[in-house]
């Protein structure tokens, strides 16, 4: 029997974690349609399950998957060009398409974002100083990735206000259905126009090269759908590698005062904020298109499952404690990036985020403190970002 996803799984899924991996490492749940899908909960399968060519992606299939389960066919809100992207696709399509923007995210040329990284931290955490009181998420945490995206694509600066208020709808909302759908078709319509431009006066960012380039043979469809991906995942999840790690390090101030003591260690905290609570609760839906065993239970062929990424981060047959924050390197194995070939291409990006904002926010404000109880912090309520709806701190505490 399935369990339902409800407001108590979005605010704790740890616990649920615990508590189902008591059974096994894969649990059947429903997300609010009544389908069954099935959740991975182990590290070990959950890895292997991320690189197993019979769990598969491509959106058309995976369509037609969910309307035999539904038994009627399925009518997606979205448009098509939000669908069209590489989390959709299998081989060949997935290999065209994750090679034409993976040039964009080696480590020699993520490196070249610094100075904007940099620059961009320092003028957020200029700012703050002002306040007593700010909420982390919309000051500082929200700003910096949307702004590096932003310059790495080549959308105006000036676009930003908006495109994070389509973002905040596709994440969750009081009206998930519809505002989800309206902030789609209005992202799609956005891109559009904006690719239109780009053919006309391209520039040397990564939407221009990616319209020229003849080796991908990206059609218009995939072109929005590549943008639109790159433009949400690129800053979305980075906005919650910052957000729960600080609240991660609120919580534990003997940790915050060590980073803050020795900044060196922050890189290696990083990957611990990612095992620990990172921005990625559920890997994006797979399908399986053949029966594949997990521990024991057998998943018939047809069936969605998802990797529980938060879930293999904090199996304690791999993470002996995984509950706390412990010391780690530069090169933790973890899932939150997720594992195999749809493994993040945007992870050297994200890390260095992460280590720019963590070391200016402890140089800045060592001593900030949550402004409001910890129970009244909300989670969105997605299954697969997990992210706070706002972080309210007091920077100087008295």
């Amino acid at each position: 029997m399935s369990e339902l996803l409800d407001d108590k799984f979005f605010a704790d899924p740890h616990e649920h974690y615990r508590r189902w991996r008591e059974a096994g490492p894969v649990h059947r749940v429903d997300f609010g349609d009544g389908l069954d899908r099935w959740l991975i909960l182990g590290y070990e399968q959950g890895r292997a399950a991320l690189a197993d060519p019979r769990l598969r992606k491509d959106i058309d299939l995976f369509e037609q998957v969910l309307a035999r389960k539904r038994g009627v066919p399925r009518v997606n809100p979205r448009p098509r060009e939000a669908l069209r992207h590489m989390l959709n696709s299998d081989p060949p399509d997935h290999t065209r398409l994750r090679k034409a923007v993976a040039r964009a995210f080696t480590t020699r040329r993520v490196a070249l974002l610094e100075p904007v990284i940099e620059r961009t931290t320092r003028e957020l955490v200029d700012a703050m100083d002002e306040f007593e009181r700010v909420d982390l998420l919309d000051a500082f945490a929200v700003p910096l990735p949307v702004t590096v995206i932003c310059h790495l694509l080549g959308v105006s600066i000036d676009d930003r206000d908006t495109f994070r208020a389509w973002t905040r709808a596709l994440v969750g909302t009081d009206d998930p259905a519809t505002d989800r759908a309206r902030a789609h078709h209005d992202m799609v319509r956005f891109l559009r126009n904006m690719l239109r431009d780009k053919r006309v006066h391209p520039g040397e960012d990564l939407l221009s090269l990616l319209i020229v380039d003849d080796e991908a043979r990206l059609d218009d469809q995939e072109l929005v759908g590549m943008a639109l991906l790159l433009l949400v995942a690129g800053h979305e999840t980075t906005v919650n590698l910052i957000g729960n790690g600080a609240l991660a390090l609120l919580r534990d101030r003997p940790w915050l005062e060590r980073l803050h003591a020795d900044p060196g260690l922050i890189p290696g905290a990083v990957e611990e904020f990612l095992r620990l609570d990172g921005p990625v609760d559920l890997a994006t839906p797979r399908f399986t298109v053949e029966p594949i065993t997990v521990g024991d239970t057998v998943i018939p062929a047809g069936e969605v499952v998802y990797v529980a990424l938060a879930a293999g981060n904090r199996d304690p047959a791999h993470y002996p404690d995984p509950d706390q924050l412990h010391p780690a390197d530069e090169h933790s194995a973890h899932l939150a990036f997720g594992h195999g070939m749809h493994f993040c291409v945007g992870a050297p990006l994200a890390r260095l985020e992460a280590k720019s904002a963590f070391t200016a926010l402890l140089r800045s404000f060592p001593n900030m403190r949550l402004a409001v109880p910890e129970s009244e912090l909300r989670w969105y309520p997605n299954p697969v970002i997990r992210g706070l709806t706002e972080l309210p701190v007091r920077l100087r505490p008295e």
